[in-house]
């Protein structure tokens, strides 16, 4: 995999780039939108790429797996041409679904064995079935199947579920590089970095995957629950590590501010439901602040969704109007928060790339924290 740096920022760690794939280039930083069963709610893929500025879509193994299930995607020819997308896309292993399902799974050195949310049957995924589902979906980058342990956790069940993980993934490396992509164009392997909170830990598993050599390299097992604080010392840490001309892609993160405080750590690629699943609950994301649309004082509020006329199309909405649609349950609302908070997200990171390139980011970057955080 190709990956220029750009320019950095001389008063922290952050970067601009660009990763190249079969499907198309990269800016980096960059905000990958959660298309979880291969769409977006309530978005069409025109919208996602040309008003919500998209350059990669994230979906996921265990979801496309359960339904409508590989052959599916396969008889059409990969994800890109099943669901109408030809922007990259990056499918996540489903260790945080297995994760998620507690009681319904358990887990043993040959992988994981668990129960459908759909309809209560049995599966297992291993390092090396994930790593052929992935194939066969298509994605131009993969994951490497991983355990995530709870936080708050002590430092022994941390140090089993990292030293398996690893196990893991020296599997899905080797299933990896015998097997051949199915569709004519190159896919990447990455894996994931764990060890809950324990600095130590953090340490050990990032020295593992940078001497893996792989093409990129991910950070998980944060943003779940832990305190910022602590993730960004966990980030600090891990990226010392890393090596600086590969991507860094930090799971599962985050707010705007989130962000912004991983950005200035070294972090390249970001995914997170939280713009498209607060976005369909009335919740708007302003260079401003954050809005609840739902608050009787934008009923009569007739200026622009965001002060600054940030805006996911040529077509401005008012606050008023979208509240009206929100409150009334009509599905366009929902549909236009959506796209508004992902096109915001899309000019957060944009003006990430512009900042760092003329060397105002860290200044910027301040106002910007003090801001995103507040309640408007």
């Amino acid at each position: 995999m190709k990956f220029n740096i750009l320019h950095t920022d001389e008063q922290s760690h952050a970067r601009t780039g660009k990763l190249y794939t079969a499907h198309g280039e990269i800016p980096t930083p960059v905000f990958m939108p959660v298309g979880t069963a291969g769409t977006v709610k309530g978005v069409h893929q025109h919208e996602l790429a040309e008003d919500s500025h998209a350059d990669i879509m994230l979906c996921n193994t265990y979801h496309l797996y359960l339904r409508p299930g590989t052959d599916v995607i396969q008889a059409a020819g990969g994800i890109h041409r099943f669901i109408g997308w030809q922007r990259p896309v990056l499918t996540d292993s489903g260790g945080y679904q297995i994760f998620s399902l507690a009681g319904q799974r358990k887990l043993s050195e040959k992988g994981a064995v668990f129960q459908s949310h759909i309809d209560g049957s049995t599966h297992t995924f291993t390092p090396e079935n994930v790593t052929d589902i992935q194939r066969i979906i298509g994605a131009d980058i993969i994951m490497a199947f991983d355990e995530c342990i709870a936080y708050p956790c002590e430092f022994a069940p941390a140090r089993e579920s990292m030293e398996l993980t690893h196990r893991w993934l020296a599997r899905a490396c080797e299933r990896f590089y015998n097997t051949d992509a199915c569709y004519g164009y190159e896919q990447y392997l990455f894996p994931i970095v764990q060890g809950s909170t324990f600095e130590n830990l953090r340490k050990m598993s990032a020295e593992y995957v940078s001497s893996l050599e792989l093409p990129g390299n991910a950070i998980g097992g944060l943003s779940v629950g832990e305190p910022a604080e602590i993730m960004y010392d966990m980030l600090e840490v891990v990226n010392c590590i890393l090596p600086v001309d590969k991507p860094r892609y930090l799971m599962g993160v985050g707010t705007p501010v989130n962000i912004l405080e991983a950005v200035s750590l070294g972090i390249d690629m970001f995914d997170c439901v939280i713009p498209t699943r607060n976005g369909r609950n009335g919740m708007l994301f302003t260079s401003e602040g954050i809005i609840n649309i739902k608050n009787e004082k934008w009923r009569n509020d007739h200026s622009l969704l965001d002060p600054a006329g940030i805006s996911f199309t040529d077509r401005q909405y008012s606050k008023a109007y979208l509240r009206h649609l929100v409150i009334s349950g009509e599905i366009l609302g929902a549909q236009i928060a959506t796209l508004h908070n992902l096109a915001f997200y899309a000019w957060l990171l944009q003006e990430c790339r512009t900042r760092i390139a003329d060397g105002t980011f860290t200044r910027w970057k301040a106002a910007m924290v003090a801001k995103l955080a507040e309640r408007l």
